[in-house]
């Protein structure tokens, strides 16, 4: 019986868990698979609770931990790895972190646009949209940094290294958003650019999750709330500062909003570059697959 045992393990995984654990392969599964789950309890979440209400903050808060469960069973079971991008005893250190440097960002793009003439605050206007623009800003943070950065970068990454899943990767998080009220191929390049960079090398600094999210909802947050600016061409919100923007769109952004600002992309871009300058430094760049390790 121990004869036959070992004569199994020699003879290694089969065929088709050898095709299952192919990167391109795991991709497939888990961006589809988690992407149908997700979008399903986001859907769930606006039928059920009232955007006005704190039910739906909380509710919002649901959907982000069940993306993150979901995404740690697709781990664990199909996988058949340990959780390693999200663990909880570095939550409380890194997520702060990334709420921070997101919030600081937006804070110093828009405080440079309003320098040049681009935005003016005209009143401070209370709590406005605040429930709804927390659930906005934690749903999104969490389901596409899931999605761009631990499933495609990730496994991109195992197949064409580092620098070629940055590059698709930033160019597809573009894409995406093409499809936005008052997208621009310009928009799409700027978010490219800004987000996919900055995102992108935010995971790759930690090679963990809970930078990016805290940068994304943040970035969101601040935007849509405090500055009451459209978020990726959305309706503007009602937030915390009602503002105006003026000026040519290359500075305001047009009616996709700051994050189609040629400032947003040049402040985020060299945020982006800083922390790849870190992951280069300390050895976090990785070759292609058939390139010796």
């Amino acid at each position: 019986m121990d004869d036959l045992q070992t004569a199994d393990q020699a003879q290694g995984p089969g065929i088709v868990r050898r095709i299952v654990a192919f990167p391109l392969t795991l991709m497939i599964i888990e961006f589809f698979g988690f992407g149908i789950a997700a979008s399903a309890a986001s859907v769930a979440l606006h039928k059920v609770v009232n955007e006005g209400t704190p039910g739906y903050f909380l509710g919002g808060l649901t959907v982000a931990v069940l993306a993150i469960l979901i995404y740690l069973g697709a781990r664990r079971w199909i996988e058949r790895r340990a959780n390693d991008e999200l663990p909880m005893p570095l939550l409380l250190r890194e997520l702060p972190l990334g709420l921070l440097i997101g919030a600081g960002l937006f804070t110093l793009m828009t405080g440079i646009v309003a320098l040049m003439g681009g935005l003016a605050v005209e009143r401070v206007n209370g709590m406005g949209a605040l429930w709804a623009m927390l659930a906005m800003a934690v749903t999104s943070g969490t389901i596409e940094e899931i999605l761009f950065r631990g499933i495609l970068l990730r496994h991109i990454e195992a197949m064409l290294g580092t620098w070629a899943a940055l590059a698709i990767t930033s160019a597809l998080f573009g894409l995406a958003h093409l499809a936005n009220p008052g997208a621009s191929l310009f928009a799409a390049f700027a978010i490219a650019m800004e987000a996919g960079i900055l995102l992108s090398a935010a995971y790759l600094w930690k090679r963990r999750l809970w930078i990016p999210i805290g940068i994304h909802a943040a970035w969101n947050f601040t935007q849509g709330w405090i500055f009451s600016v459209p978020v990726s061409g959305s309706k503007a919100p009602e937030g915390l500062l009602v503002t105006t923007r003026n000026g040519p769109d290359w500075l305001t952004g047009g009616a996709f909003g700051l994050e189609a600002s040629v400032i947003a992309m040049l402040v985020a871009t060299a945020a982006g570059l800083v922390l790849l300058v870190r992951v280069v430094r300390q050895g976090g760049i990785r070759p292609p697959m058939w390139v010796k390790r």
